[in-house]
């Protein structure tokens, strides 16, 4: 039988970018704790040991915001002495018009997309749900092995089948930071012990089936002083893993009114519940929408061929059960929570703790 491949990544909680994500999206979270009609677009940049903080903000709530960014790099293991410059405005008057008004407006033009399939579960792509899943467990290792560092990386190869089904893992890669005192041999053993085999599926693994684990050898100096971090840089980790199409705007930092975020979350219910209904085998969701107005431009599906009905009829029937304004995007998932902290590590996606993740039945 002849495969194709596809590969996907997934990255550590003490990633540079993630630390950004991080540090941005706790920052929304305190802003709604106090305000939930906060708008927000606080954004995060780390190297070595400064940060800058800079963006934009209409709210009420006060906000420590160098604390806060202490706080998440004490949470996740950095001890380091950071300075952290600050530099945040109030939101242009001109956009908060467009935004504020009877019916909330989106905050912005753009493009959404939403992806499901049915390969797992939870209805995502099995290389990035084994890539954020390695990752997490990587996150964790470091409560138990004295020797992990909180950078970390991982990366997952499926082989697909004729049918485009997956078939086996190809290839795993994991980079794990690690200090000095532990050998290639040591680290090697615990990650494919304690990691790899903790989570897949022995019957995903053939005698074919190749770990690779720190290529480039040891992997001592991470985190911000291994690269630089910036919110919102790694949206392909946040989203499908390149399975799905992304539009362009990232996540972390934006409040609901930005459609970057709220939209690519209701595109992602409802091309979940269009195969959770059994109506395709895959889905994918495209939205529009332009500053000021509340109503999408455009609302385009494709179910790749796996449609139990046309895609036309498939796109009737969310039109019948779902509301694409702004304002009920924010109502139905209920969006002016603060539990925008959690979403920043591991995928937006195919965890069932968020609204936009649970089940509706389309009628």
């Amino acid at each position: 039988m002849s495969y194709t491949y596809f590969t996907s990544e997934s990255v550590t909680d003490g990633h540079p970018d993630k630390i950004c994500d991080q540090i941005a999206d706790t920052i929304l979270d305190a802003a709604l704790a106090q305000d939930k009609m906060s708008k927000m677009a606080v954004e995060a940049t780390i190297k070595d040991d400064f940060i800058l903080i800079y963006g934009e903000a209409n709210t009420t709530a006060l906000i420590d915001y160098e604390g806060i960014a202490k706080a998440v790099l004490k949470s996740i293991g950095y001890t380091e002495n950071y300075t952290v410059m600050v530099r945040v405005n109030r939101q242009s008057p001109e956009i908060f018009n467009a935004v504020e008004r009877d019916d909330v407006s989106a905050g912005d033009q753009g493009i959404m997309f939403g992806y499901a399939c049915d390969e797992t579960e939870n209805y995502m792509p099995l290389p990035i749900d084994l890539a954020h899943q390695l990752a997490a467990r990587l996150s964790e290792l470091k409560q138990s092995v004295s020797w992990i560092r909180p950078d970390g990386k991982t990366q997952v190869t499926v082989a697909y089948d004729e049918f485009n089904r997956p078939a086996f893992v190809k290839t795993i890669v994991i980079s794990a930071q690690h200090d000095e005192s532990v050998s290639m041999e040591v680290l090697r053993e615990t990650i494919i012990r304690e990691v790899i085999e903790k989570v897949v599926d022995p019957s995903l693994l053939t005698p074919q089936s190749e770990f690779i684990i720190n290529p480039s050898g040891k992997f001592t100096i991470g985190g911000s002083f291994g690269d630089s971090g910036t919110t919102g840089r790694k949206i392909v980790v946040d989203t499908y893993g390149g399975m799905g199409r992304i539009g362009g705007g990232c996540f972390s930092s934006k409040d609901p009114s930005k459609v970057d975020r709220s939209a690519a979350y209701y595109a992602r219910y409802v091309a979940k519940n269009v195969v959770a209904n059994q109506l395709a085998r895959r889905c994918e969701l495209q939205l529009s929408y332009a500053i000021g107005l509340s109503h999408p431009l455009s609302i385009h599906i494709d179910t790749f061929g796996t449609g139990v009905i046309s895609d036309e009829e498939i796109l009737e029937r969310i039109k019948r059960n779902f509301n694409f304004s702004v304002s009920n995007i924010i109502d139905e998932l209920d969006l002016l929570q603060p539990i925008y902290h959690f979403t920043s590590n591991f995928g937006h996606f195919g965890r069932e703790q968020f609204s936009w993740e649970q089940f509706k039945p389309m009628q």
